[in-house]
């Protein structure tokens, strides 16, 4: 084992990024699962819990594409590990200010910061794990760590469920503090060393934008995400309003929805993975999962779903067809080379995080004229034809060499 490249998915790195991005997972879906008890316990009614709650998420949504873009410079600038220790500072002392809030605009700011700091996890994680794991596994690396950090969800839940929210808020703030300590001994990426010791300019954000095929290139990277915020973002955060157009007797948990989704991520993402090996692809394997997902949310909202045991599976089907995040994140680090890699790979998730802010906003304009259901299927026809046609163009990565740069 130890000649073995299969001994990389055990290094030091890809067990803390794995933890990392389980704490990740929690404090970012911690709002989602809060939200409706901790809007009321403030005092606001059932129609004031949806307005100021989505206000709320929608700060936060803008801190990650704000904190996304900023992260994704440092990681390239300054190294892959400097991210990963200011970015975790930033969101835990935050998560555990939420604890604190008793004004909704002050939820709003700190959701703001937390989503800021939480846009530089992922990103750096799935960089550091893409550049150290060798090419011939390199698709069980970082699907090895979305598949552990999702299961954050499930934790969030049962914490939510066993102490009040504000604990909630402390239990996460304090596992991200407690993970600092574990970072200590993690090493810097080798490609990244190299790169630093050339004097080759990085982290410049505006490549991105200088010509209309970079533009393209990266638009397309963005919108292969955007399925993946449509069933959390919409379907799972507002799954107690589908719950109750759809005539379930039983209440509909919007945190327990997000926490079955999570779940099917995890399980989606520990299969994507070796099915992209199996494939040799990483656009077929993903392909082939955004297209059940796809037929899933039909099921969720047209399926004449009727009872919660039922419609908490579906959510956990259309989770596990979602489940292509780790690889998906590995292909767009695949796409860029050293000098942009974490800039890419950290500010596209932060953009597809912020693309919830739109959605959110569409599918609240949707229902006046749609309905609920009528407004969340057009919005899913569009983000899931969007991401299905932009992958068809995406250039296969399968097995590509990562020692280059981008002029």
């Amino acid at each position: 084992m130890k000649n073995s490249p299969y001994s990389a998915l055990f290094r030091l790195p890809v067990i803390v990024s794995a933890l990392g991005f389980f704490v990740d997972v929690y404090d970012l879906l911690i709002f989602s699962i809060v939200r409706v008890p901790s809007l009321q316990s403030l005092g606001y009614s059932e129609a004031e819990v949806s307005q100021i709650g989505t206000f709320i998420f929608n700060s936060q949504q803008a801190g990650l594409l704000v904190g996304g873009i900023l992260w994704g410079i440092v990681g390239d600038k300054k190294g892959r590990l400097s991210v990963l220790f200011g970015s975790i500072i930033m969101y835990s002392t935050a998560n555990i200010a939420c604890g604190f809030v008793e004004d909704p605009n002050m939820y709003a700011l700190l959701r703001f910061v937390a989503g800021m700091g939480l846009s530089g996890e992922i990103g750096a994680a799935m960089t550091l794990v893409t550049e150290i794991v060798p090419k011939e596994i390199r698709s069980l690396g970082p699907t090895l760590v979305a598949g552990v950090g999702y299961l954050g969800a499930g934790v969030a839940y049962l914490t939510q469920e066993w102490f009040d929210w504000r604990t909630a808020y402390f239990v996460g703030g304090g596992m991200g503090l407690m993970l600092l300590f574990l970072r200590i001994k993690v090493f810097e990426s080798g490609l990244f060393l190299q790169v630093k010791e050339q004097g080759i300019s990085r982290g410049n954000f505006l490549y991105f934008f200088s010509t209309w095929s970079r533009f393209i290139k990266y638009l397309r990277c963005v919108m292969i995400g955007v399925p993946t915020w449509f069933v959390v973002g919409i379907l799972g955060t507002f799954g107690n309003e589908f719950g109750k157009v759809l005539g379930i007797e039983e209440g509909i948990s919007p945190g327990k929805c997000v926490m079955f989704i999570y779940f099917g991520l995890t399980a989606g993402d520990f299969f994507s993975g070796p099915l992209s090996q199996w494939l040799r692809s990483r656009r077929k394997a993903i392909g082939y999962l955004m297209f059940c997902g796809a037929i899933l949310a039909g099921v969720y909202l047209y399926g004449n779903v009727s009872t919660s045991v039922g419609l908490y599976i579906v959510c956990f089907l259309s989770g596990l067809c979602t489940g292509y995040i780790g690889l998906y994140l590995m292909m767009v680090a695949e796409l860029y080379g050293t000098n942009l890699r974490a800039t890419a790979t950290t500010s596209v998730p932060s953009v597809v995080r912020g693309m919830a802010i739109p959605m959110t906003l569409a599918f609240q304009g949707f229902k006046p004229s749609f309905g609920t259901i009528g407004g969340a299927a057009l919005l899913g026809v569009i983000c899931y034809g969007i991401a299905l046609l932009s992958l068809t163009k995406t250039d296969e990565t399968f097995g590509k060499e990562l020692d280059f740069v981008e002029k």
